[in-house]
């Protein structure tokens, strides 16, 4: 071969290899491109970017519309302190407040003196205006005195957003169950107001707003969402008419009373209350649903005050399956106790009796229960399935005014046992048990009607053991182990040894309510 032909020959070679290596490839890229077609995924839009400046438009087009209606309040009220005298519980506390707040420390020219004292506190908190004439939304708590539940502060003080002028208000209603409360000023002019909106179509993860006065700034405004709703952070009787929503949106103090408000510029809470180990904003906040709020505010603005029915039934608030699996039904509201001359003790209702429905529709919990009693109209009758022995039967029962037949907690007074060494916790169960004395045992017969020798004391409970998880405490009295009579402590000591791993316990105690009452509960679960 030529010399001409051997440099001919690799350029050649060239072409070829990229001649087939296009058509590969136009092969190659017509297949995909036909994949494409043929699923459709041609016809996909592109995501977009989210555009954060549309949400800052839309927060703070929400702010403009609400502020006008959120309003600073300022309580005063006077309190009177014995500063040295060692038996006050509370002279300490405010020998500290005063070195720490009063220009000179105690007695010094902007301080209090003598032995007794008086001095202005104050307190902040928001609300928000419902009603062009006026009327405020808030918390109880923001005006009532800080050293008191029932006193209300001596002056309110209403500060309007953009209005130099200071407004003295009037309280026209309260409601101590959900801590709400209605004041009114006299601005002289149609007050911008708010809207309440629906709480209940509120999401988790929606976005809401919290407005109010932190630390007496007024006129501020957080972000966040909805992240958890029907929180019950208080328990018991406490919580049966707060559910809260819980929150993100920075909460402090001086918050309280003010909304919550949704994209819409609707009321959805009214902030009540934080989570912290700081005493400021953690991430955790809590206000009270809006459907709530409605229900009080109309009540009192129409009447003054907030009625809820009830017919005078103790009860656990949580569905409790081993307690009912005793009882013999899957559902229902075992009866703890019956107060003495209320509507249900009327009807013949008594403890032990488990609450299958009311007018017809089933009930599953004590939330259930309490909503359908509560709103239920004073002096109407209610048709009260229950299950007693094993057998169903009705009653007709009528709603009472709740304020009239259930009264405060007064917290539970241990009582001393017979004397002897106290026994330690132990055996399954977990306590330390004694018999009655005497004294005790006929208080306890003639105020539960029970028989004179039944119960006996727990004088020890086991920590991390099986009646402390049940939340039985030092100083109940045991009347019965699944159902059986406990008289001594022979008695309890043979019933417990007849437990076994895995069996449904229930217990029947009684617990003291205050220096002169006792009431009774069910508690069970299952031996671990």
């Amino acid at each position: 071969m030529s010399a001409s032909g051997r440099r001919i020959l690799p350029a050649l070679v060239i072409a070829v290899t990229l001649g087939i290596g296009i058509l590969i490839g136009t092969v190659v890229s017509h297949g995909v491109r036909a994949a494409k077609g043929a699923s459709g995924v041609s016809s996909a839009s592109p995501l977009p970017m989210p555009s954060p400046i549309e949400l800052s438009n839309s927060f703070s087009q929400i702010a403009d519309k609400i502020e006008d209606a959120v309003v600073n309040i300022n309580t005063e009220t006077t309190v009177r302190v014995s500063r040295h005298d060692p038996h006050s519980p509370d002279s300490s506390t405010f020998d500290d407040f005063f070195d720490h707040f009063f220009q000179g420390g105690p007695g010094g020219p902007s301080g209090p003196s003598g032995p007794d004292s008086d001095f202005r506190q104050q307190s902040l908190g928001s609300g928000v205006i419902l009603d062009k004439d006026g009327f405020i939304l808030t918390n109880d708590h923001v005006i009532t005195q800080q050293s008191s539940d029932d006193k209300q502060v001596d002056r309110i003080t209403v500060s309007l957003h953009g209005d130099d002028s200071k407004y003295k208000a009037r309280v026209i209603g309260y409601d101590k169950w959900t801590d709400l409360a209605v004041i009114k000023i006299d601005a002289g002019k149609p007050l911008h107001y708010a809207e309440l909106g629906n709480s209940d179509s509120m999401r988790v993860g929606d976005w809401v707003l919290a407005i109010g006065s932190p630390f007496g700034l007024d006129s501020t405004v957080t972000a966040g969402i909805v992240s958890a709703k029907g929180r019950d952070i208080e328990g018991g009787t406490q919580g049966q008419f707060k559910r809260f929503l819980q929150t993100d949106a920075a909460i402090n103090p001086g918050n309280s009373g003010g909304p919550l408000v949704n994209l819409a510029a609707q009321v959805v809470g009214i902030n009540t209350a934080i989570a912290t180990r700081r005493g400021s904003y953690d991430g955790v906040g809590f206000a009270i649903p809006s459907n709530t709020a409605r229900k009080v505010y109309n009540s009192i603005v129409t009447s003054g005050a907030v009625k809820r029915g009830a017919i005078g039934v103790q009860f656990q608030a949580q569905a409790n399956s081993s307690l009912l699996r005793s009882f013999g039904t899957d559902h229902g509201i075992v009866v703890d106790s019956v107060q003495p001359d209320s509507p249900a003790d009327h009807a013949g209702l008594k403890r032990g009796d488990v609450i299958l429905s009311i007018n017809g529709q089933p009930v599953h919990a004590g939330d259930e229960l309490v909503a359908i009693v509560s709103d239920t109209d004073i002096g109407r009758k209610l048709r009260v399935e229950y299950l007693r022995e094993g057998k169903r039967a009705t009653a007709e029962v009528e709603v009472a005014d709740r304020n009239k037949i259930i009264g405060e907690n007064r917290g539970n007074d241990a009582e001393e046992g017979a004397p002897g060494a106290t026994p330690e916790a132990g055996g399954v169960l977990g306590m330390g048990i004694k018999n009655l004395t005497p004294d005790q045992a006929q208080d306890l017969s003639s105020q539960l009607h029970l028989d004179s020798k039944q119960g006996v004391l727990v004088a020890d409970v086991q920590v991390g053991g099986f009646a402390s998880d049940l939340g039985v405490e030092h100083g109940d009295v045991i009347l019965s182990i699944n159902r059986h009579t406990v008289t001594s402590v022979d008695d309890y000591n043979k019933l417990q040894s007849q437990l076994k791993s895995g069996a449904d316990v229930v217990l029947l105690v009684a617990r003291r309510n205050g220096p002169h009452g006792f009431t009774t509960l069910f508690l069970a679960d299952r031996l671990p």
